[in-house]
């Protein structure tokens, strides 16, 4: 068996979101080592998401550590129409995907941050991926598969399903919302396709931490 490349220290990836820490403009992403930073107003959900301001404040105090990025919905809202190709090359859009807690990702080869996190999500997805959870990591290189597909292969990332927008039309569209600043830019959405969170820069997805924030948006909601 090929054996797999180390993953990068959590520190060395909070290195990354510093330094590279994906900038639009004067935005840049900071990362604390500790504490959530995640205060503020309580979430005033959309109609269509009448549930998700509860997980939404169940979940804040979660967004710490290695994932104290993660910013909480003040508005928790359908996301699911977002769409990009699924791996069988055919549209989709992340409504698709309904019933299951999403973390969605987006990527490209040339983002070095991006790159250092893949395995990360990787171990993610194998550790938590099911019925209930998957990591939805989106390539939004421009071009063919070839370079992105190789880029998974030469790391030895076979957990995470293959989803691609070469047109980048799904970070446009999470930028105009204010939710992708640059990459990478993940979305945590609820099993009814309702967001609960996001965040810009890498984090160690593999971490307990992050672990600890996916298996508490599992839970259902209070009022469920």
């Amino acid at each position: 068996m090929q054996d797999q490349k180390k993953r990068p220290p959590a520190v060395k990836l909070f290195a990354l979101a510093a330094v590279f820490g994906v900038i639009a403009g004067a935005a840049a992403v900071y990362v604390k080592e500790t504490g959530s930073g995640n205060g503020g107003a309580a979430p005033t959900a959309d109609a269509s998401c009448p549930l998700a301001g509860e997980k939404v404040a169940a979940l804040t105090s979660l967004m710490r550590g290695q994932v104290a990025a993660m910013t909480p919905a003040a508005n928790p809202r359908p996301i699911g129409w977002l769409d990009f190709v699924g791996p069988d090359g055919k549209p989709l859009t992340l409504a698709s995907l309904a019933g299951k807690t999403l973390l969605v990702n987006l990527w490209a080869t040339w983002c070095l941050p991006c790159r250092e996190e893949m395995p990360a999500l990787n171990a993610l997805q194998e550790a938590l991926g099911g019925d209930r959870f998957e990591v939805v990591a989106i390539n939004i290189d421009t071009g063919d598969d070839e370079k992105p597909k190789a880029f998974l292969d030469e790391i030895a990332v076979h957990h995470l399903r293959y989803y691609r927008d070469a047109s980048m039309g799904v970070f446009n569209a999470m930028k105009k919302e204010g939710l992708a600043f640059g990459l990478p830019a993940t979305l945590l959405i609820d099993e009814k396709g309702c967001l609960i969170g996001s965040m810009n820069g890498p984090a160690a997805w593999d971490s307990d931490d992050a672990k600890r924030l996916i298996e508490a948006a599992l839970a259902p909601a209070a009022g469920s």
